[in-house]
């Protein structure tokens, strides 16, 4: 819990990946939930009571994350909406998230026409499904052609998504030891680096799971 509430604490200080880290926080709260309603039949390491103050802990981090009120600076100068069309797309194409997209849709109505962009959608597509399950789950649009935003939510229903992150977490298996990536620790295997591997949010959850 400790490296949690200081991911928690850095999204509430810098305002960033907010609705990653709540996607996170409850997703790790209803795997707790499912352990401790189950209690007898799974195995919890510790005191019942211990597990559900974690578990309040959790709920109180989320209502602190949903208080964040984002002020927007006073800037008058150059805007996303300034810069050129080709540009705009340019850096819509960085996106990779369907979610963002449509968000961004929503902020004017030019960005919205930007956002429904067909080859943005087919290349969110393309980045993270295999031609094999997009072949799966065609869908045309009223005009005959493939209807990309609709096939990129419904592969997503579908398929997890290719995971993409700026900072991973690294388990070393010979310690059993939790570490961010480029920060070493004093490990007595012959060969320390064979024995780190990354660990996705969702393996960070896992090693809740029993």
């Amino acid at each position: 819990m400790n490296i949690l509430e200081k991911v928690v604490l850095k999204v509430l200080e810098d305002q960033q990946n907010i609705r990653l880290i709540r996607e996170l926080l409850q997703t790790l709260y209803t795997s707790l939930c499912t352990l401790v309603q189950r209690v007898g039949k799974s195995v919890l390491v510790g005191n019942i009571n211990m597990w559900v103050y974690r578990m309040e802990t959790i709920l109180h981090w989320q209502q602190q994350l949903n208080n964040i009120q984002i002020t927007r600076p006073a800037f008058k100068g150059l805007t996303f909406t300034d810069l050129p069309l080709c540009l705009q797309l340019n850096i819509m194409q960085r996106l990779s998230d369907g979610r963002d997209l449509v968000s961004l849709g929503q902020v004017a109505p030019d960005l919205h026409m930007l956002s429904e962009d067909r080859l943005l959608w087919k290349r969110l597509c393309q980045y993270h499904f295999s031609e094999r399950q997009i072949r799966k789950r065609l869908i045309l649009s009223d005009k005959g052609q493939l209807d990309w935003k609709k096939m990129y939510f419904k592969l997503v229903r579908c398929y997890p998504r290719k995971e993409q992150y700026g900072d991973t977490l690294q388990l070393c298996r010979h310690c059993h030891i939790l570490s961010w990536k480029g920060t070493e620790h004093p490990c007595t295997a012959n060969n320390p680096e064979s024995c780190s591997i990354s660990l996705s949010p969702q393996d960070f959850i896992n090693l809740f799971k029993f």
